[in-house]
Order: C-alpha cells, then structure tokens, then sequence
C-alpha cells in the first residue's frame, strides 16, 4: 500500500497527496478528548500507574479515509491496515528485505509463473479461528471479481490468473505473465468468515462493529469520525505482543496545538501535517523529555497538472484549464518555480531539492535528469516557450489566441502549511510571467480532485520500496470507470508508452534490468511535464521520552516512526519505566537514531525483491 496527498487515496481515498499525501504523509489529531486520554491529563506514564494499563497516543494530522483494507489509500488508513491484519511478507526495518509474516516462505515455479506460499499455522484472528491460507486465497479472488474490493490494491491481482488453497497452510497463485512483486504483495488478508457477509464493498468501510477482528499485532476496538482511532494490544500476535496495551491515533487539524498537547504530556508522539514545520522542531529541540527525530522520508512533495480528466472508456470530464493540455505550458509552469528558495525558505533545509519521482531514499530506483534535459528555474526560457504556446503577454498578463487570460487554480491543503507557503511562493513566480493564480485551501481536496476540477494540485505520495504501486497509479488501467469516482489514479495520466514501460518493469525479474525500466519511466514522466517533484521532504516527528522509552525507525539506522512500510514502531515501541526490552521476533535494534543513509534494496524470495508502496498525497496517500 502507498500513501498520497489528492484525491489520493472510496470514498474519495484520502490521496496523501499534499497534497501528501502527500506524502508520506502525517496523521492529523482533532482536539477534543480521547477516550481515557482527555486533553490537559497527565502524562501517559502517570496514567499507566494509576490504572494499570499503558498507552501510547500519536497526534495525527490526517483523517480515516475508510477502515476497510479494500478501500483505504491514505497514509492513515493504510498504516492502520497495517497493524489490524497481517499480509503475505513484511519488509526488514534494516534493509527492506522482505521477510516472513503471514508467510513462512514462498517459491516460484521455473518459468515463474505459479507462486506456492507457505501460511504459518500460529495465526489467529482475535476471534479465535485459525487463520488458514484459504483467507488469502478468499481475500485475492474478491479482488479479482469484485471491482469495489480492487480500488485500493487491484492492480497487485491484475495479472493473476488463478488463486487457490490446497491446504490450509498451502496458497498458489497462477500468473498469467511474470511478475516481479510477488515478494511484495502489499494487500491485508482478512479473515474470510467476516467479510464474505459483507454486501457491496465500494460502500463498506469496515466502521460499524466493534472490536474489528483481525490478526495484526493491534485490535481497532473504536473510531470517532475525525477525532481518534483506538486499539489495544493482540496478546496472540505470532511475533509477540505490542509492549504498550493501547494505542491511540488522535486527530488535530490545528499542528500548532498537537505540539503543545505533546509538550504538556497529553499525548506520546507528533507526526506533524506531514511533517513538523521548521518552527515547530526548533521549539521542541531541548525541551525536556521530548526527543525530536529527523530523517530522509519516503515522500515526495510535487505540483501536478490536470491533463484532462477522463474515465477508461475515454469520457472527458472536469473543467481542467486547456492550456495545461500544451506540454510547452506545463514545463513553462516548472521552469519558474525557484526549487533552491523553497527548500531555503520553506523547508527550511528540512527537505532535499526534488528530481526525479522516486526520493534518493531508495537509491536502486533514484534517477536524476541530465543537464540538458533539467528543467532548471529559468523565467526567460519559461517566457519563451508561453509565446511559443500561443500565450503572447500583453501588459502585463498572458493571453490566448482565444483572448482569454491564462488564469489558473491550484488545489492546496488547508492543514498543510507548506502548500499554502509555496502557493505564495508560485502566484508571486508565475505572476511575473503574466500568469493569474488562485490558490484553493480546502480541508478535503479529493472532492474537486477525483471530479476533475482543478487545474494544478499540491501533490505527494509515501513511496515503498518497490516502485509498482506508485507507478502505477499514471496508467490508463487506474483511470476511474465513471467520471467522478473514486479511483487509484493519481492525476488522469493516461499514455501508450508509459503503459508499454510499466508492463515491462513489471514482468522483469532481473534487478538491473528493472531499475533501468524505472528510471526510464521517471525520465517520461520529467519531460512530459504533468508531474513535477519539488521536494523530498525530511522525516520531521517528537516523541515524548519519559512516555516512550524506545521505539524502531525504518530504517533502523536513519528513518521515520510514523508511517512505516509495516509495523515496527508501535509494535517495538516501549514504555518509559518499563523493564521490558523489545519485543522477541522482529530484527533491529531499538532506539531512534539520526542520521543519513542510503536504503539499500535486497533480492528477496526467487531472487527478486519486492517492496511496497503506498502513496501519500495532499491528504496523503500511502
């Protein structure tokens, strides 16, 4: 699963899009008190005295798309997937190798295209029915038949061409081509016993029992719209049970004051909107018992054009400006845009000059363009190529053939204040070229976004280790099948070639043969001008020491908490005053340390290595 920031993200799926989503993207907390957690309380570890049970409480930015695995895009939603249900592999918080979770071990065939996983037999639900390899083979085929159970994760079954269960702790699945994330099935198995009660699941969003059965280290035991998540320990886990006893995801819109609820003790970590601001880190650096981690993120922050919202069948819908329809246009757009400023005066240097559509982070799939091909911030080059256009300047305002100005929207984040300071930032750039823009602040931008009405959007998703997911959000298959519903595309893209490379990265088992796919897809999508990467934002969060005694990043060496590709962090995290080390089964070492360091990418399961993905858009999409 991926994370983004638009309509990233069935309900509008949340994108993480920052519209990031951005990006990675955080976790918003409402004010308002949370059960056994009320606001101006003492800290957690005074409360865990008293009653007996600890509780570790994340101030959260982003809401709950939807609770239902099949339908949930954000970065929220996805990380709460996470910890309700276990899936086929997990990745390593060292070096993203995957490794067992509901699956002790998993073959291909010769010509690999049949897949045989071995399900473990110490998996319960927390109703205390086996978990069996029939769930699996239940979960894959509603996915495959049922177009409502395919929004979130479809295109991993899209080439699947049998799944069956042999045996309980037996599951095969018959390809129809090769594919090269089979080691890196990001998709939650639910227990098949409840969910083949449910009717029709583009509408289910898993939100009206409670406890939510499940066989993840955590239980949902209850939801508040926009106001908290909550979930205890599973004492059953097979990797061992979760140190803390609850865990409480408490949603703020205003970041200023999950900071302040952070320092007065009243919650245990702040992920920030997605990230804690510049401001906000140096306010807490030296405050008593708060730690403040920074690392590389996974996200990327990026601007994304309209480019004309269509459906599979070809319908066009929306009322994107035409303009952006010209390629000359949208690199005008991106060659005035002062990237060096913005990671200066906005990140603050909390963030690394964006290039190509996967971070540095992952290095095996980073690619940089060559200097002739770099849209650089060039104002004059940018001019030329609006007269070339047809957009002559007039005054001191551009104008079309047609006579109308070139007056464009851009769909901003409400909670993200870094939207809103480049907003400036690009009416004050674009301005100068003769170009008009609104910036549009919206608490929920995925109603315009997946209706097609918009011209440009603060864009960002959470990439995974393996790129698939975040690839394939540009193809022509994630296209929506009626106008304005909720889809897996990011932003309408829809193109013959970049087709052609993503089937063929997708198929190659060789690992430098895949990267160089890869990167040939990022070079399209740079010159093509509908994505343009600002920024790779940092991993900006706190903790609270005297609440949490230790917790793992991801990676372990230099990472983020909140967010993770799996479960580590809250499933490591330690309680201050406990004399519990970490929990038995998972590999790293606990603590939080800081640094950079370059995410090496390992083979796994038949040679290749399959990372997740999960997008994070202005909402934050995983």
């Amino acid at each position: 699963m991926v994370e983004r920031v638009p309509p990233l993200t069935a309900q509008p799926r949340s994108r993480l899009r920052v519209l990031l989503a951005s990006g990675a993207a955080a976790l918003a907390l409402t004010a308002g008190s949370v059960v056994g957690v009320p606001l101006g309380a003492a800290p957690q570890q005074a409360q865990a005295a008293d009653s007996g049970t600890s509780t570790l409480t994340v101030a959260v930015a982003q809401s709950v798309d939807s609770l239902s695995p099949f339908l949930a895009q954000k970065l929220m939603s996805t990380s709460i997937s996470r910890l309700m249900y276990d899936f086929l592999t997990n990745y390593d918080p060292k070096d993203n190798h995957a490794v067992p979770a509901l699956a002790t071990k998993w073959e291909p065939s010769a010509d690999k295209l049949t897949w045989t996983y071995t399900i473990r037999s110490n998996s319960k639900w927390s109703d205390g029915r086996q978990a069996t390899a029939e769930d699996a083979a239940w979960t894959f085929n509603k996915m495959m038949t049922d177009e409502g159970a395919a929004q979130a994760n479809g295109n991993f079954v899209a080439n699947f061409k049998k799944v069956t269960a042999p045996s309980p702790t037996q599951l095969v699945i018959e390809l129809k081509e090769p594919q090269a994330t089979m080691a890196a099935l990001d998709v939650p198995i639910v227990p098949k016993h409840v969910w083949e009660k449910v009717g029709d699941f583009s509408k289910f969003n898993n939100d009206t029992k409670f406890p939510i059965v499940g066989n993840g280290p955590f239980i949902l035991t209850d939801y508040k719209v926009d106001q908290y998540v909550k979930l205890k320990a599973n004492k059953s886990f097979w990797r061992g049970a979760p140190k803390f006893d609850e865990l409480v995801f408490k949603t703020y819109k205003d970041q200023d004051a999950a900071v302040a609820a952070l320092r007065k003790g009243e919650v245990s970590f702040v992920a920030g909107s997605p990230a804690l601001t510049p401001a906000q880190a140096a306010s807490l650096k030296g405050e008593k018992n708060v730690k403040v981690n920074e690392g590389p993120g996974r996200r990327f922050f990026a601007l994304a054009t309209n480019p004309g919202a269509q459906t599979k069948d070809g319908k066009k819908f929306g009322d994107g400006n035409q303009a952006l329809l010209d390629q000359k246009v949208r690199q005008a757009l991106f060659l005035s845009i002062d990237r060096k400023t913005i990671i200066d005066k906005v990140f603050q240097g909390h963030a690394v000059e964006g290039q190509g559509y996967i971070p540095p982070r992952f290095s095996t799939y980073f690619w940089q363009p060559s200097a002739d091909q770099s849209l650089a911030y060039d104002p004059a080059k940018a001019a030329k190529l609006l007269d070339e256009a047809g957009y002559a300047l007039k005054g001191d305002q551009r104008v079309g053939k047609d006579g109308k100005p070139l007056d464009l929207r851009i769909l901003c984040h409400a909670t993200d204040p870094n939207d809103k300071a480049i907003g400036k930032y690009l009416k004050e750039w674009w301005g100068k070229l003769g170009i008009g823009l609104k910036v549009d602040c919206l608490d929920d931008v995925s109603v315009p976004w997946y209706a097609g009405e918009y011209d440009l959007a603060f864009d960002g998703w959470s990439v995974n280790p393996d790129p698939d997911f975040i690839l394939g959000i540009h193809t022509c298959d994630a296209l929506p099948a009626k106008a304005k519903e909720s889809a897996t595309t990011d932003n309408f893209i829809c193109d013959k070639t970049y087709d052609e490379l993503y089937k063929k990265q997708l198929a190659e088992y060789d690992p430098a043969k895949r990267a160089d796919i890869v990167k040939q897809m990022q070079s399209w999508m740079y010159d093509s001008g509908y994505m343009n990467i600002i920024a790779y934002p940092n991993a900006v969060e706190a903790y609270r020491t005297d609440q949490i005694k230790s917790i793992k990043t991801m990676p372990e060496a230099a990472g983020n908490i909140y967010g993770q590709d799996g479960y580590w962090s809250w499933w490591s995290a330690v309680p201050a005053g406990s004399s519990s080390s970490d929990s038995s089964g998972g590999s790293g070492s606990t603590g939080v340390v800081v640094g950079i360091i370059v995410v090496v990418v390992v083979l796994a399961g038949g040679g290749l290595f399959i990372a997740k993905r999960r997008r994070t858009t202005a909402d934050d999409r995983e």
